[in-house]
């Protein structure tokens, strides 16, 4: 056994089908009963829902959250907070939510419920990325992990199909570089085999059949595997472009991610064997011939997911400034980072080219 160092999370994990209804049990339980619920503006139903069951233990909605956590979007989410005396915040839907809960959390210290709706991972981790003027920085902190995750399966039902994908290869995003993370160890490891395994299997059922609760189980389950592994170890080429993609160019979060993760691993795929080994494993795809890469890449373009930046309006004159941004800081990645090889991925990736 190889020697490491592993750190667990504080949490409590509720996971099942029709558990939003302990909701009121769960806010209890953290001895408060002046909840702020947080939904996006799609969400808003959500958000109305879960004040009724909640009933005088809630004290208001905020419909603000969106994409990249805005700094300015959570000041005048903090506002509301003080304003409204809440005691802790619910934050029901996907990462742009999550995202604000946080965001307030790290400024006020509030607790937090998420009820997660996508498979984002990230109630799962202690890490937050936030914008300000076009500029998105992440940190670790415990200040910003939830108390507690409720996960209902039955939530999960009114994904959208092309969300599923986007959402579900983002999740895999975070095992696949768990694996070859600089932090990795044996328990995060097999983990994110199994979140990568979970979330690959279910996904093409979920979309041929969206009402099918099992698949539908796997998934969130994977999710939750994977979004364990990212609040575990450090990431690593694959985020920081996403980062980059995101904060710098305002694409689309799970889809630049489900585009970009493809490229990394064939980025990296000749410095990180094993950990490449062991995603074709979790694939399904060991003795198909079929790279890792380029297995993902398939399930991608397979379920209809988008498979380049182009289609996400990024544009080609930008691929220059976001390879000089993702190649200004070092970070640890099992390839070296060469800024023209940077260059060329996000030509790739921007150009929807199968890897090789």
């Amino acid at each position: 056994m190889r020697p490491f160092v592993y750190n667990a999370l504080p949490g409590r994990v509720i996971f099942g089908n029709g558990t939003h209804s302990q909701l009121p049990d769960e806010v209890k339980k953290l001895g408060c009963s002046k909840a702020l619920i947080l939904t996006t503006p799609q969400q808003t139903k959500e958000g109305d829902n879960a004040r009724a069951l909640l009933n005088g233990l809630a004290v208001g909605v905020s419909n603000s959250a969106v994409m990249h956590t805005p700094v300015d979007v959570t000041e005048s989410a903090v506002e509301l907070a003080t304003k409204l005396g809440a005691d802790c915040l619910v934050a029901i839907g996907g990462g742009s939510t999550i995202g604000l809960g946080k965001a307030i959390a790290l400024r006020t210290d509030l607790p937090q419920i998420v009820v997660p709706t996508t498979y984002a991972g990230s109630e799962a981790t202690p890490i937050i990325g936030q914008t300000e003027n076009g500029h998105k920085t992440t940190q670790k902190t415990l200040k910003v992990l939830p108390e507690v995750i409720l996960y209902d399966v039955s939530l999960t039902l009114t994904l959208p199909p092309k969300m599923v994908v986007t959402s579900g290869l983002n999740a895999i995003a975070h095992a696949v570089e768990a694996l070859y993370s600089t932090d990795s160890n044996p328990m995060i490891d097999s983990l994110a085999e199994q979140g990568i395994s979970s979330i690959a299997r279910s996904l093409p059922t979920i979309i041929a059949s969206p009402e099918d609760l099992e698949a539908r189980s796997d998934a969130l389950f994977g999710a939750w595997a994977c979004g364990t592994c990212l609040g575990a170890v450090g990431m690593a080429l694959h985020h920081k472009l996403c980062h980059t993609l995101g904060g710098s160019f305002n694409l689309p979060h799970s889809e630049t991610h489900t585009v970009v993760l493809p490229h990394a691993i064939a980025y990296n795929a000749p410095y990180a064997s094993q950990a490449i080994s062991a995603i074709a494993k979790a694939l399904g795809v060991n003795d198909t011939g079929k790279s890792a890469a380029q297995a993902i890449f398939d399930l991608a373009q397979s379920l209809g997911a988008p498979v380049s930046l182009q289609e996400l309006g990024m544009r080609e004159e930008d691929l220059d400034r976001a390879a000089d941004i993702a190649a200004s800081n070092p970070y640890p990645n099992p390839a070296p980072l060469e800024r023209e090889k940077l260059r060329k991925l996000l030509g790739d990736a921007w150009a929807g080219k199968r890897p090789e």
